[in-house]
């Protein structure tokens, strides 16, 4: 069996979801994961935000808008005025749904129910289109086998057990339909695995059932070796480890949710990159390999802040790193780089939202110092410390750019930096062009 997973875009407008049916493998088991139409999430968000601003009116006009805008997508989609009739019914009636929230007080929990119902109707839909097509399909609601546990982490064995229960169910099928994004919480909730995460449903999925491969499609030939949207001459990458492919995804790689390679490398199932639009494009595939040494991918981490504490007093103060990790620990901030001194310590973070607190617990060490609007350049490849000139060539490339932290041999994958947003156009085409402008020659 295997797994494949279509973004936004691939789901966003009739003709590419209609396409689906020249991408979706029918000769053998598949569960194909769906997101929600493209651009409908960020519709979404801004109703939940109408209604936690009590604005009953500004959110009833945008669920009209969407609705009409599904009305006219079902006009599309469908061939025959009975399925077109079925499928303008069942939008009525989730907007219905949607309409029940501007009646009572908004909380968190309605929050995720609302997010829910983009995936909830783009799977609805398609599953609609497949019966209009007499493909035999069935739909399985994600919601009943993807939770989450009171960690917010997938609850593995529960979704094990339940997925391959309901796949037992339907032994004489071969094709499945359902939800990526989408899930309960520990008290069956609806909740979701927060943006990106129909690539994390995939993920998990293909662990549960031991799929063959796993297919995350896009409208992105693989993984490509810098930002296209930055750089140019960029290429996509052939093949990459978990290992690379998971500090890629975690460095701001786009194409990829950093969550969706754990489940698959513990698996050890290939998870495959693929355009939905150039299908031809053979893409990235991503697997235990062996590592060939070399730089493969450049990617970059956006807003991005420092915070830098000095202190006398820490000079071989036993205990004091320990205390320092113990306040983000309490505020649930991670850390993406760190470099000490014998008087200070740097580290990173791009979730501010406990920033102030952090600062005031911090303050009983020593100075602190807040630097934001950064960004970490990621090198990614094999980079054993055995090789040398590595470092060479990316501080050669960056010589007019101001570096602020370097991290460098805490693996064998990565190159990382923090530099000035406003420098990080410059310092990857600078790299780009150190790096692999052979490649291109």
């Amino acid at each position: 069996m295997i797994v494949q997973k279509f973004g936004g875009t691939s789901v966003g407008n009739a003709d590419r979801i209609k396409n689906l049916l020249n991408l979706i493998q029918t000769d053998k088991p598949n569960i194909v994961v769906l997101s929600a139409v493209s651009g409908t999430t960020n519709k979404l968000v801004e109703i939940t935000e109408n209604l936690y601003q009590q604005d009953k009116n500004a959110a009833c006009q945008n669920m009209e808008a969407l609705q009409k805008e599904y009305f006219q997508l079902v006009d599309e989609l469908y061939d025959t005025e009975n399925k077109k009739s079925e499928a303008i019914e069942l939008v009525k009636a989730h907007f219905t749904y949607l309409k029940r929230f501007t009646e009572r007080v908004f909380t968190i929990l309605q929050e995720k129910a609302v997010l829910a119902q983009g995936e909830l109707l783009s799977t609805a839909l398609f599953q609609g289109l497949l019966e209009e097509r007499s493909i035999n399909s069935v739909l399985l609601p994600a919601l009943d086998f993807m939770r989450i546990d009171k960690n917010l982490d997938p609850d593995e064995y529960y979704i094990k057990e339940n997925l391959n229960r309901i796949l037992k169910n339907n032994a004489n099928t071969k094709l499945f339909v359902t939800q990526g994004y989408i899930c309960r919480n520990a008290y069956g909730e609806i909740d979701n695995l927060k943006r990106g995460g129909s690539d994390y449903t995939a993920s998990l999925i293909g662990q549960a059932i031991q799929a063959e491969e796993i297919q995350i499609w896009t409208d992105i030939d693989g993984l490509h070796n810098n930002d296209p949207r930055y750089v140019k001459n960029t290429q996509p990458v052939a093949n990459l480890s978990f290992e690379e492919a998971a500090e890629l995804a975690y460095y701001g790689a786009k194409i990829l949710h950093p969550s969706s390679i754990l489940p698959a490398k513990k698996a050890d199932i290939p998870v495959r990159l693929k355009n939905s639009l150039n299908p031809n494009r053979p893409g990235t595939i991503i697997q235990n390999s062996t590592p060939i040494p070399g730089i493969k991918a450049i990617a970059a981490k956006d807003n991005i802040t420092v915070v830098r504490i000095k202190s006398d007093r820490m000079l071989f103060a036993y205990g004091f790193l320990r205390k320092v990790f113990e306040v983000f620990e309490i505020y649930k901030t991670p850390i993406d780089m760190i470099t000490t001194s014998e008087v200070a310590v740097s580290m990173s973070i791009d979730d501010t939202t406990h920033l102030n607190d952090i600062m005031i617990d911090l303050k009983k060490f020593g100075q602190v110092e807040i630097t934001p609007n950064q960004v970490i350049i990621a090198m990614v490849g094999y980079i054993p410390h055995s090789e040398k000139g590595y470092a060479s060539k990316v501080f050669d490339a960056l010589l007019p750019v101001p570096i602020h932290m370097i991290s460098y041999g805490a693996s064998n994958h990565n190159i990382s930096l923090i530099i000035d947003q406003n420098n990080k156009l410059e310092a990857l085409n600078a790299l780009h062009l150190k790096l692999y402008r052979n490649n291109e020659a």
